[in-house]
Formats: structure tokens, C-alpha cells, sequence
């Protein structure tokens, strides 16, 4: 971009005065003297009185998006249907873990790579939590056999929390990340999931939130999902 742009897009000051700072030749761009016809690109390093000023870093994100079925979880943007053009940010983001396409509810977005590593570690523990509909009845032995881990092909899933919401629905907590770890478990039980639900992820709850919106964070959650991460 022109010079006069990228100064005034750090917020040093106006495009006006950059450019009588420009013509003052107070202004230099890799020790070169700049002039009103100078170009920065990615890595220059600009000065203004010798001193180095740099363009305003994006904004940290947090957002909750209640993901409906038949998005997918990926930043790749040749994959139609993907969650970044879903979402549409003005910043750049990317999903927080997966939500498989044929499941919905709650996934975060954000653009803070280390925040996203201490979530997603598979020692930290960290709770989620779903509502999953199967496709007949079950009993007590089943929601006790989900309780205490189920043995996949190569894996056993963890030990987890299971409560009943009717005769088909029950609700899920898990501090696994296995790649669709409900619809493996209930499988290896007979059950075939109808509908899958992620309502929690740690601190943050899907709430009223509307199927397909998206919103920030708010202060408290961010706050406390910082503690939980520090802490884990």
C-alpha cells in the first residue's frame, strides 16, 4: 500500500499530516528516505523520526457460532460449505476443534492460535457437552455401559458423565476429542444417532443462541475460559 495509507492505518496520524511529514522527509522506509510515491510491502520496516511504527495488529476474536448441520468444520476455502465462509468475519478466523457436519450447536471461533492448542489438548481435560437423540429406546444399562468408556477399534473412549432426557434423548459430557466419538460409541452399542447437539464447551453455552448466528464472546466468559486454559 501507499505510504500515506499504511501511516495513517497505524494510527500515528492523519493521511493529511503523513503526507507533510512525507514532504518533510521525516519519513523513511528501510533507512530510505521516503516521497509521496512510496510503496510498503509485507516485512519493510517503516520510520517516522527514526523511531519504527507498525500497522494495528488485528483484534483478539472469540466467537460462538451455532453451527447448523451440513457446514463443515475446515478453514479450506475450496471445500464448499466451509465455516469460514459460513461465518463471514471481517477478520480472519478459524474453528476451535471439529463439530462434524451432520451434528450442530455450539463451536467457537477465534483467531488466537494458543488459546486454541491449551483447548484442544487431549490431558487437559477440558468438558463438552451434547444432547444426542438415537434412533430406538434405551435402557439404564446402556447409559451406564456410555458411563464408563466404550471400546472402539485401536481405543477405549474415557470414563464420562451420562444423563437420560427421555427414552431416546440423553445428554453427554466428555473431556475426549475422538473423531466422532458419540455416533462410535453409541454404535458399538446398536444405537445409530439421529441428531447430535453440542451445547457447552467448558465455560461457554449455546444458550438461546440462534441456529446459523453467531456472537462475541462476553467479557466474563473470556475471562474465565483464560483461567480454565491457565490452569488445566
Amino acid at each position: 500500500m501507499r505510504i500515506q495509507r499504511f501511516i495513517r492505518e497505524t494510527g500515528y496520524c492523519s493521511r493529511r499530516e503523513a503526507e507533510r511529514l512525507i514532504a518533510a522527509e521525516r519519513v523513511r522506509i528501510n533507512e530510505e528516505t521516503a516521497n509521496k510515491n512510496s510503496f510498503v510491502t509485507q516485512g519493510d520496516v517503516v520510520l517516522i523520526d527514526r523511531k519504527e511504527i507498525k500497522q494495528n495488529e488485528d483484534p483478539a476474536i472469540y466467537i460462538a457460532l451455532n453451527k447448523p448441520v451440513g457446514i463443515t468444520c475446515t478453514a479450506a476455502e475450496h471445500i464448499k460449505g466451509n465455516i469460514i465462509e459460513f461465518v463471514n468475519h471481517p477478520y480472519r478466523v478459524f474453528p476451535v476443534g471439529r463439530l462434524d457436519k451432520a451434528s450442530e450447536g455450539l463451536i467457537l471461533l477465534t483467531n488466537d492460535g494458543d488459546i486454541v492448542n491449551k483447548i484442544l489438548r487431549a490431558e487437559h481435560h477440558h468438558e463438552k457437552e451434547y444432547v444426542v437423540t438415537v434412533d430406538k429406546p434405551f435402557s439404564d444399562a446402556f447409559l451406564e455401559g456410555m458411563s464408563k468408556g466404550v471400546q472402539l477399534p485401536n481405543v477405549k473412549t474415557n470414563p464420562c458423565r451420562v444423563f437420560r432426557v427421555n427414552d431416546v434423548t440423553f445428554r453427554i459430557i466428555l473431556t475426549q476429542g475422538l473423531n466422532r466419538q458419540i455416533r462410535r460409541m453409541c454404535r458399538a452399542f446398536g444405537y445409530t444417532v439421529t441428531k447430535l447437539e453440542r451445547i457447552r464447551i467448558m465455560n461457554v453455552k449455546l444458550g438461546g443462541l440462534e441456529k446459523g448466528k453467531w456472537r462475541d464472546l462476553t467479557a466474563e466468559e473470556l475471562k474465565t475460559l483464560h483461567m480454565q486454559v491457565e490452569n488445566s
